[in-house]
């Protein structure tokens, strides 16, 4: 089985689909949140956007410790979301294209302070990623939903999709 091979394309089936869904991003609408303990909408397809950087990261590090500085891109409008999920999404296929199955096996930690909150193998980490693709995508549909904006299909079709 090529390990590599099947992360690409499921990463790449979760960027054209997240891409879909960030066309439709709405201008105006970055601090809207269903909920108060909700994320703001612009705080939420920013961190999608990163997600797809992940596989790049988890190849050339060991860990990620939450209180270490991070760079987030600046995102302002669709244009910069776009710009940030293609970037990210492509530094990872590059990534991946250079690794080989023994580069998936390290172990790779979430830290916080030091104190490790978890760990998987470099693969499990990526796979985890993809998790919080799916998870968060979710999300933005409820935040589209209950803005009027139609949702695209993920994984089957969506009550909207006749209508794009």
């Amino acid at each position: 089985m090529d390990t590599i091979q099947h992360l690409k394309d499921e990463y790449t089936y979760e960027y054209n689909v997240t891409k879909k869904f960030f066309n439709l991003f709405p201008a105006g609408k970055d601090d809207y949140a269903p909920h108060e303990k909700s994320m703001k909408l612009l705080r939420l397809v920013t961190h999608i956007a990163e997600i797809f950087g992940w596989p790049a990261f988890i190849l050339h590090t060991d860990g990620l410790d939450f209180t270490d500085p991070y760079e987030r891109d600046t995102i302002e409008n669709r244009e910069d979301l776009l710009a940030s999920l293609e970037k990210n999404y492509l530094a990872s296929m590059e990534s991946l294209d250079k690794a080989t199955e023994k580069d998936l096996e390290p172990s790779w930690s979430l830290k916080n302070q030091g104190q490790v909150i978890v760990s998987w193998s470099k693969y499990g980490a990526m796979r985890h990623g993809l998790n919080q693709i799916t998870h968060h995508r979710a999300q933005l549909g409820v935040y589209y939903r209950l803005l009027d904006i139609k949702v695209h299909a993920s994984y089957g079709p969506s009550a909207d999709e006749q209508n794009f």
